[in-house]
């Protein structure tokens, strides 16, 4: 992907080549790392020091837009749980640029497959551990009921009325109220832990050791089932039901073996993960509804029928739930086009 040349890469590039960690690298040359959902952009920078080649990244995240403090705070939060996440080495936090260690190109997404999927999964599961394992209250903000619900608006907001073109009528109105409280009167229950909320392949790198984790800046202390939820109903890849049984399973064993708040019986962790990924797919739905819509970016409305295929089953599983299920199956308006940048 060819480099910008706006102000603020040019800005962006001036001052991180000035910082003491590149001062003796030679040879420097910039290439676009990544971007993402959000306003944040992604460059990595490569060079050598002492005969060495070497690479950083290079990050700028609008103030204006973007919760840098938040960013570095949790990278030391995640760093002291024993989770390999990027160092911080430079941060201008007037400007929103940051300068940090590269844990590589490669995410999980990459790579995962039929063969090596239960080997990055159960890294995964172990550095969820972890970070599970280190959480106590009061330090990162709750993940509380008012944050839910908001989250759950969306799908009625930009899925139902600006992806499909629906207006629900007062007694749809009525049936979706019921089923977000049904929903958030099961997650609001559930024990609190630190959660990544994007714990997801994407954001799961192939580095040593494995793995290397990004996107942690909205952080919280939240439901217990919510990164399990992320981590194995994905946004862009998919795995048959008995492999995503097995991995949860593994995953409840080894978190009641080191006292992770899971409880100790099984159906009904299996019940509160399906609930909790139900308010995660219907959040997912109305968020890539307004990336494409507001944001401008179409590409995410691809992957909006992969939720409504993980909604499927648990809509059908709860009565409060079924009358969600003619709402998320209704075909989008062919009027309703995507604004491009």
């Amino acid at each position: 992907m060819t480099m910008p040349d706006d102000m603020r890469c040019r800005e962006l590039r001036a001052w991180a080549e000035q910082q003491p960690c590149l001062g003796e690298a030679a040879g420097l040359a910039w290439q676009v790392a990544s971007a993402d959902a959000s306003f944040r952009r992604y460059f990595r920078i490569m060079g050598s020091q002492h005969g060495t080649a070497q690479s950083w990244i290079a990050m700028d995240a609008p103030p204006e837009r973007e919760n840098n403090a938040a960013f570095v705070s949790i990278a030391a939060l995640l760093n002291s749980a024993g989770l390999h996440v990027p160092r911080v080495l430079a941060h201008d936090e007037p400007r929103g640029f940051l300068l940090l260690t590269d844990l590589g190109a490669r995410t999980f997404l990459d790579v995962l497959d039929d063969d090596n999927a239960d080997a990055l999964f159960g890294a995964a599961i172990g550095a969820l551990l972890d970070w599970q394992s280190a959480s106590r209250p009061g330090v990162l903000p709750d993940y509380d009921r008012a944050t839910l619900a908001a989250e759950l608006e969306l799908f009625r907001d930009w899925y139902l009325g600006r992806h499909l073109g629906h207006v629900p009528s007062a007694g749809e109105h009525a049936d979706i109220d019921t089923a977000f409280a049904f929903i958030l009167d099961n997650v609001c229950a559930q024990p609190e832990v630190f959660v990544h909320r994007d714990y997801m392949p994407r954001n799961l790198m192939i580095s040593d050791p494995l793995p290397g984790v990004l996107d942690f800046q909205d952080a919280r202390f939240g439901p217990v089932t919510y990164d399990v939820a992320s981590l194995f109903r994905d946004a862009f890849i998919s795995w048959p039901q008995a492999r995503i049984d097995g991995w949860v399973r593994h995953y409840w064993d080894a978190a009641c073996a080191r006292n992770i708040p899971v409880g100790c019986d099984f159906d009904a962790f299996q019940r509160d993960l399906a609930l909790m990924g139900a308010q995660r797919h219907l959040k997912v739905l109305g968020i890539f509804a307004r990336i494409g819509y507001r944001d401008g970016k179409p590409r995410y409305l691809t992957d909006t029928p992969r939720f409504v295929d993980y909604l499927r089953p648990v809509l059908a599983r709860f009565d409060a739930l079924a009358p969600l299920i003619p709402l998320v199956e209704r075909a989008p308006q062919p009027q309703n086009q995507c604004r491009q940048r």
